[in-house]
């Protein structure tokens, strides 16, 4: 039987674990603090922080919401963010994405502190992660480990096929698991004969945001799949309404896996749990208390 990788039931248990750390770290008189950032009032964008708020705040972490106008001048944005910098008490930055087109977003990324870049994309972060020597872990690529690992599935050696590797998230997912010992075929969807490639996989990880891309044909008996993609589909049992799938066609793949992470409810809890990780270490390596 197809077991379904619970990433709620994962991200409790590294919740866990870090409100423990935050305890510890409220004991020696330090508060974390995260201070989000939103540029302009996309629904969508006000909906996610507010997951963010609720689960950061549940194990612990003090949450500061700036919100900032759609019009803001790029120099003035630069200097709220180096006004955050400067400010002790806040031990990181959630700058959310995507943001309007007047901005440069390589810039702006250039003015987080390093060191309360907790979303890992300031270039210097994501130089040192690239180096091998990170001083943050990229949430998403983090989650997909961190669910191997929590689940009892071994990377070193195995066959792992990612498709999606052509964009940031793939990429970053691609270069995770090799350094974790896995091989790894980079593919996207542009790949010819992806099926040929993807039947290979002992694991299967895709990050494309295409609907149902991978189906059963691709896969073969056995295979460990990794969802990573999201996208927003009519939901043909309620008309005029919408629904969460990933790039996995999951009723269908799930008869022939060992085990699979269903969309929502796999990848993203985790993903979540990753940057209050990535928090809890800023703050403690803020506070000089990382051990």
């Amino acid at each position: 039987m197809v077991r379904i990788i619970d990433g709620r039931k994962i991200a409790e248990e590294i919740q866990n674990e870090l409100r423990r750390r935050v305890e510890g770290l409220k004991e020696k008189g330090v508060i974390p603090r995260l201070a989000t950032i939103l540029v302009g009032e996309d629904p969508a964008a006000l909906s996610y922080l507010r997951r963010i708020q609720k689960s950061f705040e549940a194990v612990g972490i003090a949450v500061e919401a700036l919100k900032l106008s759609e019009n803001i001048a790029q120099e003035d944005l630069e200097k709220r963010i180096a006004e955050i910098n400067q400010d002790p008490k806040i031990h990181g930055i959630l700058l959310q994405m995507p943001l309007p087109k007047h901005i440069d977003v390589t810039e702006v990324s250039k003015a987080i502190d390093p060191s309360k870049d907790i979303d890992c994309i300031n270039p210097l972060n994501m130089g040192l992660f690239l180096l091998g020597s990170p001083r943050f872990i990229p949430c998403t690529p983090s989650a997909v480990c961190e669910i191997m690992r929590r689940s009892g599935y071994e990377l070193e050696g195995k066959e792992v096929v990612v498709v999606g590797a052509a964009g940031r998230v793939g990429r970053l997912i691609t270069l995770l698991l090799i350094r974790n010992g896995a091989t790894v075929t980079a593919c996207d969807i542009f790949t010819r004969d992806l099926a040929r490639h993807t039947r290979e996989a002992e694991i299967l990880v895709s990050a494309v945001g295409k609907p149902r891309l991978i189906t059963a044909d691709m896969v073969k008996e056995g295979v460990v799949v990794i969802d990573v993609g999201v996208s927003r589909v009519e939901d043909p049992e309620r008309p005029g309404k919408f629904k969460l799938v990933g790039d996995v066609d999951f009723d269908a793949v799930k008869e022939k896996a060992d085990a699979i992470t269903p969309v929502p409810g796999g990848v993203g809890p985790v993903t979540t749990a990753m940057l209050i990780s990535n928090m809890v270490k800023a703050t403690e390596m803020l506070e000089g208390t990382c051990t």
